[in-house]
């Protein structure tokens, strides 16, 4: 959230400079004075005065509202943004001072100032004397606008994790319904039956590994973050499974950098991926087709790709759930440093995702 672009804030901070100024000096100063024989002219006076001070008080601190809200990343604030709050807390503070008193000699147009009425400028302690109590003010508003701030920041931290949990919520189940859903299951629960007429210890093997990519969907889905290493291991046992169905007719690669592989993933985001290349792109292929795992470090950021033989109109019917669920998780968990994104070229379809190495 941009604090300083909120009309609430906007509306408060203006008012509350008004009501500050109006109080503190103005009212302060025609209290002060009440015993003795004060001007009209110096009550119009002391009024636009305290008017002046409070907009251009409002302008400046708008100013350094604006600059933390666009410059200060509060989801990781360095030791060197808060030298920068500082130095424009300073800056702030002089700058109010050099222009405050030549806007108050440009408004007396009512004879009022101490100038014009007593002959001869304010002292140099009225000034430094003024400058502090400037300072205590910017200092109190100051300390409201990051008191807000933080706890505005600490609210949404708090909803995006909600967010999160629900949504790896529906991710698990989504996982179970959909992409180790009753047709998969039963597919390959008979498959595996035929296969022990023919091989017993090839059946007994696929059995380890549904029942593995069953333990990891249940298990891992719960967490916000698992190694690759780990997720690799999961997209072994389920190809090894689709390929009692599709037999010869897939044919899965992989390309690894090892220095991924202790990269940390959202679970079951690679397995969404190669789920989405063999379900609706290599099951809708006569002669069937390749599917191509890599990944790689590029810049720090790891890069996934998964690539199937077949068209992006061909694949994309009945994914939008899985793409969907995948863009979500991203943003929840990266924001803007995550990328997904899916294309065509030559007659394969491209599914990349780029995510930030921690």
């Amino acid at each position: 959230m941009k604090l300083s672009l909120n009309k609430y804030y906007i509306l408060f901070n203006f008012l509350g400079w008004i009501l500050l100024f109006f109080f503190t000096l103005t009212l302060r100063k025609i209290y002060l004075y009440q015993y003795e024989d004060i001007s009209p002219a110096r009550i119009k006076y002391l009024w636009a005065e305290g008017l002046v001070c409070a907009s251009l008080a409002y302008i400046l601190t708008f100013i350094v509202s604006a600059f933390i809200d666009f410059k200060i990343n509060f989801n990781k604030v360095k030791r060197v943004d808060i030298f920068k709050i500082f130095a424009l807390f300073i800056l702030l503070q002089v700058l109010y001072s050099l222009l405050v008193w030549p806007l108050l000699d440009l408004i007396d147009v009512f004879g009022g100032s101490i100038k014009n009425l007593k002959g001869g400028s304010m002292t140099n302690a009225a000034i430094i004397s003024n400058f502090l109590f400037f300072g205590t003010l910017f200092s109190i508003w100051l300390f409201v606008f990051l008191t807000i701030k933080i706890y505005h920041q600490l609210k949404t931290v708090q909803l995006k994790q909600l967010q999160l949990e629900t949504n790896l919520k529906e991710s698990q189940l989504n996982t179970l319904k959909g992409q180790i859903n009753p047709h998969f299951m039963f597919n390959s629960l008979n498959n595996i039956r035929g296969l022990m007429l023919e091989n017993v210890d090839s059946a007994r093997n696929m059995l380890t590994s549904l029942s593995e990519t069953l333990r990891y969907s249940l298990t891992k889905s719960d967490s916000n973050s698992i190694a690759l290493e780990d997720e690799l291991d999961m997209i072994e046992n389920y190809v090894k499974i689709s390929k009692i169905q599709f037999e010869d007719r897939l044919t899965f690669e992989t390309h690894i950098d090892k220095a991924s592989l202790n990269t940390k993933i959202p679970p079951m985001i690679i397995q969404m991926l190669v789920e989405n290349a063999i379900k609706h792109g290599i099951a809708n292929l006569k002669s069937g087709g390749i599917v191509n795992l890599s990944t790689s470090i590029v810049d720090e950021q790891l890069k996934i790709e998964v690539i199937n033989t077949g068209t992006l109109n061909q694949s994309i019917k009945g994914t939008q759930l899985g793409l969907e669920n995948i863009k979500r998780r991203l943003d929840l968990l990266y924001g803007a440093s995550a990328t997904f994104s899916l294309e065509e070229i030559d007659n394969r379809v491209v599914a990349t995702v780029q995510i930030p190495v921690k």
